[in-house]
């Protein structure tokens, strides 16, 4: 019994320094002391360490199991911080999937694997670009607006006149009617309020000195409301005009001729501060 309790210790030791003891106390035989070669039959004493075929020569010879490692990414469980990793992927020494540009989306799944750092990006790893105009929201100045332009922002409107005169917008005497030769100055002042933005704008009618200062004032007023419902029906929104007519108190050519009271039968546009 000394024997054999002898060298289950000095097998023990030897497997721990092995680094095997685990996998191989699991699997040991018992030591049989039995030795025919030996003059007591037995091996004992000094003898243990010369018997050829000692059984614990087979238990220290036994080579130790490899370390598991799960997902075969190279890195061995024990070490491994991301034991699921799919096969393919590259890791790191962590086991663990890279990410070259630290966004958060590993390197297989980043179809932007550039990404500046400290950049918000997508499940695709890509920046963000809120208003999809093509300009990332970390440059984009007008993140909610859609604009195709250098700062994401749109162009600055033109600056509005102060007064824009429809040239060829006149009216026949005693008339609110538009005439035909009118609509093409009207489409173009229709372009030029789409360019100023969000401004609103007096739709002013005016008329000649004939006939009386009520009757000239009603009279611009319809000739503001004609060119006003126009311009509605050309895009530009109603609550951006106001209609409102001045009879024959701002005249911008002499009275005294026809030519000029034709001139005087106008509407003008003015932007409204």
């Amino acid at each position: 019994m000394q024997a054999k309790t002898f060298l289950q210790s000095v097998l023990g030791a030897s497997l721990m320094a092995a680094g095997c003891l685990g996998a191989q106390a699991a699997e040991a035989v018992f030591y049989d002391p039995s030795n025919a070669a030996s003059k007591s039959g037995k091996t004992v004493g000094y003898e243990l360490y010369g018997t050829i075929g000692c059984p614990g020569k087979g238990l220290l010879d036994a080579p130790c199991p490899k370390p598991m490692d799960s997902d075969g990414d190279g890195v061995v469980d024990a070490k491994d911080k991301c034991p699921t990793t799919p096969a393919g992927r590259k890791v790191n020494a962590e086991g663990c999937e890279l990410d070259g540009d630290g966004d958060g989306v590993v390197d297989a799944l980043d179809k932007c694997p550039t990404t500046p750092a400290g950049r918000k990006v997508n499940a695709e790893g890509c920046e963000l670009d809120s208003d999809g105009d093509g300009v990332v929201d970390a440059l984009d100045k007008c993140p909610t607006v859609y604009a195709q332009t250098a700062d994401g922002c749109p162009p600055a409107a033109a600056p509005a006149p102060k007064i824009l005169t429809l040239e060829g917008v006149n009216f026949d005497n005693n008339e609110a009617i538009l005439r035909l030769d009118a609509y093409p100055a009207l489409d173009r002042a229709a372009a030029s309020l789409k360019e100023w933005g969000d401004v609103k704008v007096e739709v002013a009618g005016h008329t000649d000195d004939r006939s009386t200062d009520e009757y000239n004032l009603e009279l611009s007023q319809r000739r503001a409301e004609a060119v006003r419902a126009y311009l509605i029906g050309k895009g530009i929104s109603a609550d951006r005009l106001t209609a409102k007519g001045y009879g024959e108190s701002k005249p911008i050519a002499d009275n005294d001729t026809e030519e000029g009271r034709f001139k005087n039968r106008r509407v003008e546009l003015s932007p409204v501060k």
